[in-house]
């Protein structure tokens, strides 16, 4: 029937041996997040923390490290939840189309929470100062909480059905904060607390809010899940747990979680912000300080025996891709009925998610005529762009499937290669200036602000794209560029001089190299040329090509071509594409591992030692 406790989890992993438990203390500032990268990348078990330094009770994380053990641990409902995609019903549809349920099994009624007059999550009452203080990298501005689940309701419509459970990370100590009274609350945009956070401050109200630590796995999936605006969360977890989930309400308070581990109970307070950050991302760098609002926190609780989960993120891929993965099994299947046309899409991991999204689409807008420009695959880019967090994309590239009925948008290499096949760099680039971008994305210029590119390319191949490096092709290394090298078909990594801004905060270098080809160059044999501060880095390999390129990259700002024009507002180029992936100085600094740390956790796999045989 699912697990309903963490504990229940921990204690069926161990007996099974998919996972470990370390009886060595272990430092929860900066050891235990290198502990669970290393294992992570080792494609280890989960890991239960036994003894935490400077704290009493016990951690576990990679929980979710692998799909089989994620596979494992919902073994009971995963089956169910492709059934109900199978009869053709999204999750969301459930509230919507109550009828539908008539269809599905029984075991699809535990969708709804059960209220509950108390339960163990209560039962022990102390402080934010005796939680365990993970700090996962050496800059990050203090100890967080990586695993919260944070619950809050509709200030003008209380109650189960208008309620949002998301993971927004909380900043435990450190900055401004009043100790043992505030936590930083950072939640990015597009985000369904923000919802109700506008409306509290609309209707003048305190919003209240719950925060959960551990509870059932299933809770930890459902607040990560992409759900539609006014869907609950809870009613997810109730079908991916296989039980209803217990709800402890009173008449005046926020309802807690029953069986959560941790519970940290309060309020938003009003106009007030503070400092939050810096903290090491998913995207593979410190997210800055910046204000964000404040939580007044009235009461810490935990439960008999509690267990504290965490995970950590950084430069993909981590244990959050496996979610990502999971979400993809999901709701994948749905995206095409969601979008009309839409064959399937792939926000890419090793890309840090939102910078790149490749989709295949329909092109029938004139089925009578040869395919000659991409026409219907413009309506569905922007109908992609207008759809949930699909919204945050950056670079959006798009194919026809009626090309490549085989295309898979999941085999990146083989896409680039279709794409750059048939992309005209004069008509296929369409550019969204000045819109909101990805909170954590930096290379706007600014905090929530950007660019967006889309690539729409149809037809048949109209270049044979080049494998190896032509003698003909010179580098002006006058300026700088040197040591071109390539990654894929068609694809040029050329490394460049540092990034020097100007007063506009432009750099005159790659403006010199685009034009200092002409369209016969031989350079163009590449469509794509990509510049960046360590050619032999990012030519590597493809997921070092990825993160560079889109994470280094803003399409207003930094994407520029061989021979470039504007017509009638519409930009492109006769010649080679270049985007320029060097590091700015407004941009933050990736994530490097303490050394020190690095060294104590290396013991640890020595003869003898926890992590023997595993890293």
């Amino acid at each position: 029937m699912g697990y309903r406790t963490l504990r229940a989890c921990v204690e069926d992993l161990l007996a099974t041996r998919r996972m470990i438990r370390i009886d060595v203390p272990v430092d929860p500032n900066l050891e235990a997040a290198e502990i669970q990268r290393r294992v992570f990348r080792a494609g280890g078990p989960a890991i239960y923390f036994a003894s935490v330094r400077g704290c009493r009770f016990p951690m576990v994380s990679n929980l979710f490290g692998t799909m089989e053990r994620v596979r494992y641990i919902f073994r009971d409902a995963l089956e169910g939840l492709t059934r109900l995609v199978q009869f053709g019903v999204d999750p969301a549809d459930w509230l919507r189309r109550p009828r539908l349920m008539l269809k599905l099994p029984w075991w699809a009624w535990t969708a709804r929470p059960k209220a509950v007059a108390r339960g163990p999550a209560t039962a022990h009452e102390i402080t934010i100062s005796q939680l365990p203080h993970l700090r996962s990298w050496p800059n990050d501005g203090g100890a967080y909480i990586t695993l919260p689940l944070v619950y809050t309701e509709d200030p003008a419509r209380p109650g189960f059905f208008h309620s949002n459970l998301g993971m927004y990370r909380i900043q435990l100590d450190g900055g401004q904060y009043e100790p043992d009274g505030q936590v930083g609350m950072h939640y990015q945009i597009h985000r369904g607390i923000g919802i109700h956070h506008a409306e509290a401050i609309e209707l003048k109200q305190k919003l209240r809010v719950n925060i959960f630590v551990g509870g059932a796995p299933a809770m930890t999936v459902a607040a990560v899940m992409p759900l539609p605006e006014g869907i609950s969360e809870l009613f997810f977890a109730g079908i991916l747990g296989r039980h209803r989930i217990p709800m402890i309400k009173s008449r005046d308070r926020l309802p807690i979680y029953a069986e959560a581990d941790f519970v940290l109970t309060g309020y938003i307070e009003p106009k007030r912000l503070l400092p939050e950050g810096p903290f090491g991302d998913h995207l593979g760098y410190y997210s800055l300080a910046h204000d964000f609002p404040v939580m007044r926190v009235e009461h810490v609780y935990h439960r008999p025996r509690p267990i504290w989960p965490f995970t950590v993120v950084g430069r993909p891929p981590q244990e959050d891709t496996m979610f990502g993965q999971l979400i993809h099994e999901i709701v994948g299947p749905i995206i095409p009925r969601t979008i009309p046309g839409i064959r399937a899409v792939h926000a890419v991991d090793a890309a840090g998610v939102h910078p790149l999204l490749l989709a295949v689409g329909s092109e029938r807008y004139t089925p009578y005529d040869e395919r000659k420009r991409p026409q219907e695959l413009l309506t569905l880019a922007n109908a992609l762009l207008g759809q949930g967090q699909l919204s945050l994309a950056k670079y959006l590239w798009i194919a026809a499937g009626e090309d490549n009925p085989e295309l898979d948008v999941r085999d990146v290499a083989d896409f680039f290669r279709h794409m750059l096949e048939r992309v005209d760099w004069r008509r296929d680039l369409h550019f969204q200036t000045c819109t909101t971008a990805d909170t954590l994305d930096y290379t706007g210029g600014a905090l929530n602000s950007g660019s967006k590119l889309i690539v729409a390319a149809v037809g048949p191949s109209r270049r044979t794209l080049p494998v190896a490096l032509d003698s003909r092709i010179k580098m002006p290394e006058s300026l700088g560029f040197r040591d071109p090298r390539v990654l894929l078909p068609g694809i040029l990594v050329v490394q460049g001089p540092p990034f020097q801004a100007d007063a506009q905060g432009e750099d005159a270098a790659i403006a010199k190299f685009c034009a200092g080809f002409p369209r016969q160059d031989a350079v163009n044999l590449f469509p794509l040329i990509v510049v960046a501060d360590d050619a032999e880095f990012t030519s590597r390999n493809l997921d070092n090509f990825l993160w560079t390129t889109f994470t280094r990259s803003d399409p207003a700002r930094d994407v520029h071509g061989i021979e470039a024009f504007v017509h009638r507002k519409h930009w492109g180029c006769y010649g080679s594409l270049v985007i320029d992936a060097r590091a700015k100085p407004e941009h933050p600094p990736p994530l490097i591992e303490d050394p020190e740390v690095s060294r104590r956790v290396d013991e640890l796999a020595g003869p003898g030692k926890p992590l023997h045989g595993i890293i």
